[in-house]
């Protein structure tokens, strides 16, 4: 599902018009990203959690030259589901 598809269903669910339904989404979006950039976590429950994780340093391999490089520790962001979300797609998803 694209970022399209969610405005067009939120727009269908509830008759809000699709302009002010973009701009929200985008305004949600923006505001994610800048806090976890500032180092906060976000917390919605029921939904999630966007957090930072950190990840140690450690060696990798470039393949086709043969060589080893020393990646660096750094943070990234991250998604944990709520407990309640796991458990609904686990009861509805099949697997194919």
């Amino acid at each position: 599902m694209t970022k399209a598809e969610i405005i067009e269903q939120i727009v269908a669910q509830t008759g809000i018009e699709k302009p002010t339904v973009t701009v929200t989404l985008e305004a949600i979006m923006e505001t994610i990203k800048q806090n976890m950039v500032k180092g906060e976590n976000i917390y919605l429950r029921g939904f999630g959690t966007f957090l930072l994780k950190k990840r140690a340093a450690k060696t990798g391999r470039n393949i086709t030259k043969g060589t080893s490089i020393k990646i660096p520790a750094h943070i990234i962001p991250a998604f944990k589901p709520a407990k309640e979300f796991v458990s609904a797609v686990r009861t509805k998803v099949k697997i194919k």
